[in-house]
């Protein structure tokens, strides 16, 4: 495979609201595709790098909110090099999903800890 590098880090916080101001204020992070998908995720970031802010789901149940985590971890590719990837999946033996996202594609899978991992491509054709 022949990634590019990480596209962004997917991670549930308290109060997205909350979360987005900070990065902006403390880190001078830019809203990056706004209006996009109900506002869930709120994506932010600098240069080809971002956060995808999340708001932490309730468990089924309970009253007290699931753990503060990272969700999965995504890295970028070109359009070729990301159907060079599934096809290097399969062959591996690597069960994958694939997702539109309306401005990228993304494949999903897990590494042998059970970490979500993504590739994503924004070259749609």
């Amino acid at each position: 495979m022949n990634l590019e590098g990480i596209d962004h880090v997917a991670m549930s916080v308290r109060d997205v609201e909350k979360a987005v101001q900070w990065y902006i204020d403390v880190l001078g992070f830019e809203i990056k595709f706004d209006g996009m998908w109900n506002g869930v995720p709120v994506f932010i970031g600098k240069g080809t790098t971002a956060l995808a802010l999340f708001p932490v789901r309730e468990r089924s149940g309970s009253s007290t909110p699931s753990d503060i985590r990272i969700l999965h971890l995504a890295m970028r590719a070109n359009r070729k090099n990301f159907l060079g990837a599934q096809e290097e999946l399969k062959r591996l033996g690597i069960k994958f999903e694939f997702q539109d996202h309306e401005i990228s594609h993304s494949i999903y899978f897990r590494d042998p800890d059970g970490h979500q991992l993504e590739i994503t491509t924004y070259e749609l054709r």
